[in-house]
């Protein structure tokens, strides 16, 4: 979460971009030849990590073990229209079965229609249940107002999260860069930033960085790597000042 003093160069981005990156796999039709290729094209381009539905988060562990790759799966997914019961069963769960890291959806409906005590209480019921590691609350911007997004944002903060995001990738709208500025306003450098969906192309993804995303969550992690090399290759690749 740090600003670069200089702008990287685009030698430098091959290794930065990749490293932010969450590769994932949350459709409701995704196969264990899917997370077996999830997990090693992950490894191979020096992602962060991999964002899996419960289900996988054994086989996925255990396809990156001896591996400095991140195990992360969902918590209230994708509406979070969950009991704050349910999410901390569910995060609990998903620690003891290998994540390193979980990304929880909210109460939208709460934060819509101004219940913020609903979502204070569960936020901190489930980061107390994580014990330490890293809670991800997702605010589903695109369903959101501004006022909306920034008590969110504050709330998610206060309660001692990792990082707010964006976006589940199932619901109106995706990451943009006046979301990511906006929560970066309000959470300053207390918490991260996950920008996270429809991210699908390198130049959304490093216009997100530097907008202030600290992490990027995508199902076209490749596609993006793969484009970045080529525009770094070709000499096409104008590069942000963020890192």
């Amino acid at each position: 979460m740090t600003i670069a003093t200089s702008r990287p160069s685009p030698e430098e981005w091959l290794q930065i971009l990749p490293a932010k990156i969450e590769n994932t796999a949350l459709g409701y039709d995704v196969s264990r030849e899917d997370i077996l290729n999830l997990c090693q094209v992950s490894v191979r381009e020096g992602f962060y990590g991999v964002v899996v539905n419960p289900p996988y988060i054994r086989y996925a562990a255990e396809e990156l073990s001896g591996t400095t790759l991140r195990v992360i799966s969902v918590v209230g997914f994708p509406h979070g229209a969950h009991t704050a019961n349910a999410k901390v069963y569910e995060a609990r769960d998903a620690f003891a079965r290998g994540a390193h890291e979980v990304d929880m959806v909210v109460n939208v409906a709460a934060l819509i229609f101004g219940y913020y005590d609903v979502v204070r209480a569960e936020l901190q019921d489930v980061v107390t249940a994580a014990e330490g590691k890293p809670v991800k609350a997702i605010l589903e911007c695109g369903a959101l107002t501004a006022d909306q997004k920034r008590a969110g944002a504050e709330i998610a903060a206060a309660a001692g999260v990792a990082m707010v995001k964006t976006s589940t990738g199932f619901g109106p709208g995706g990451a943009t860069e006046e979301d990511v500025r906006l929560l970066r306003e309000v959470v300053g450098r207390r918490c991260g930033i996950k920008a996270s969906g429809g991210i699908r192309s390198y130049e959304r993804a490093l216009k997100l960085v530097e907008a202030g995303a600290d992490r990027i969550g995508t199902s076209s992690g490749v596609v993006i790597v793969e484009g970045l090399r080529y525009a770094a290759k070709s000499g096409r690749l104008a590069v942000p000042a963020w890192a």
